[in-house]
């Protein structure tokens, strides 16, 4: 089929390569030149393991493209994927903007084009419901010739979103007809010969799937963590109370590990969305309410504990971070809990030196030469007064920490990611800070004193 996906970020470049590998002639269209020439070079603009080979095998065979030529991708299509941003304000309402510039340029190009196809437009962007009505509204006003809408949300982790679009664990498509399902489903059944299903329903029902699955993973995360919090105020441990919990069939362990909360591009903006979707509606979500409030005052009770450590005086300290991306295998920096505590140390006066093993030079566009940057974990930590984790790189579980205690000034970890047992690094001699777990000096409740900026 030929395939034209709008939009190069994570969602439009691991769904086209994806799609081109089973054969499919994908052209991916963006109006950043920057982007697409990176791309016709055979170097992709995110971090995503697999992604590079990927699109360098399928544009050597001709089946994958990319241009800033919307005439030329629209037209020449039979199914069209709108993969491009809807970034949301703090109240969670999504911009649409760019979803609806699309429909209008995809409409001209179909009032223009001699090809008597049929296309099936699909908005596979994360979007509120109803927003493909809207969608088909705006290209209806620039042709009158017939086409067809669909919504396919993703389900992509980042780091594992190759294999995530392989093998998915269920595809969802909402249609206005049975022909458009049918001509879809063609498209993913390569996909699913595992037997995983394809779920075909109306647009509206599909539109909410996205935003509930997200909103219930990000509600495991806060509600783990929550729980975290009563473990430290009343001297048990997490990492006990989560086995004891997980091994109830009904609960399951994934997505529930306690940490610095949930960030990146899909749970936040979700969460809000939904809460956006509940004040419009008059029906307010006050469970999601919560689940965002935790989350934001997570990184919050966090930071008190660097706080209290040093008797709230952080003024000529100097700090060593390790981890900056918001979860391993990618570089994304969005929402990531390492800006926030960052910001907090350099409004208080201290210094930070940091590592990542791939999300230095996104961190750079975020922070820019407010701090330093180190290639090596070891050489970050040298005459540090504290090791501050914020992600959770393999790369971290089994330093030597002989050599870690003889770089830092003291002997002290924060470790937001629990990566280390707390009898271990008590035998080492560090004072070990970690979350939901008993430490010394680990037993705030509140979170005062703290100014998120995720």
């Amino acid at each position: 089929m030929r395939i034209t996906m709008v939009g190069t970020g994570y969602v439009g470049l691991v769904t086209g390569a994806c799609l081109s590998n089973m054969g499919n002639s994908v052209t991916c269209l963006d109006i950043d030149q920057h982007k697409i020439d990176l791309l016709n070079n055979g170097i992709s603009p995110i971090f995503e393991p697999g992604l590079d080979t990927l699109i360098e095998r399928n544009a050597k065979a001709n089946r994958l493209h990319f241009t800033t030529n919307k005439t030329e991708a629209y037209q020449s299509a039979e199914a069209i994927f709108i993969c491009v941003g809807t970034p949301s304000d703090d109240q969670g309402n999504a911009d649409l903007s760019y979803v609806l510039q699309c429909a209008r340029d995809i409409g001209a190009a179909i009032e223009q084009s001699d090809d008597a196809t049929e296309k099936i437009v699909i908005v596979k962007s994360t979007v509120p419901v109803g927003t493909n009505a809207k969608v088909k509204a705006a290209i209806q006003q620039q042709t009158s010739k017939k086409f067809h809408m669909a919504s396919n949300p993703e389900f992509l982790k980042e780091g594992a979103a190759i294999n995530d679009f392989n093998i998915p664990d269920r595809v969802v498509l909402g249609v206005e007809n049975k022909q458009t399902g049918d001509r879809l489903r063609e498209i993913y059944e390569p996909f699913v010969r595992q037997g995983n299903p394809i779920f075909i329903m109306d647009i509206p029902s599909a539109e909410m799937v996205k935003y509930a699955s997200n909103a219930m993973l990000a509600t495991k995360i806060s509600f783990i963590n929550e729980i975290a919090s009563l473990c430290e105020s009343y001297n048990a441990d997490i990492d006990e109370v989560r086995r004891g919990m997980c091994s109830d069939q009904r609960i399951g362990n994934r997505f529930l590990y306690p940490g610095l909360g949930y960030g990146g591009s899909c749970f936040p903006k979700d969460v809000l969305a939904c809460i956006g979707m509940g004040i419009q509606s008059e029906m307010p979500t006050q469970l999601l309410a919560s689940v965002h409030k935790v989350n934001s005052e997570q990184r919050c009770r966090f930071i008190k504990k660097i706080d209290e450590h040093f008797n709230g005086n952080l003024q000529g300290l100097h700090f060593a971070v390790w981890g900056l991306a918001f979860k391993p295998g990618t570089d994304d920096m969005r929402e990531a809990p390492s800006i926030t505590i960052i910001q907090h140390l350099l409004e208080n006066g201290a210094t930070v030196t940091a590592h990542d093993p791939v999300a230095i030079k996104t961190t750079q566009k975020v922070l820019a030469d407010s701090i330093k940057y180190s290639e090596s974990p070891y050489e970050t930590t040298q005459n540090a007064d504290a090791l501050i984790i914020c992600t959770e790189w393999s790369d971290f579980r089994n330093p030597d920490f002989d050599h870690l205690k003889e770089n830092l000034k003291s002997p002290v970890i924060f470790d937001g990611r629990n990566l280390y047992r707390p009898q271990s690094m008590e035998e080492y001699g560090f004072t070990y800070y970690s979350v939901g777990r008993p430490t010394a000096g680990a037993n705030s409740n509140q979170p005062d004193n703290c100014t998120s900026h995720a």
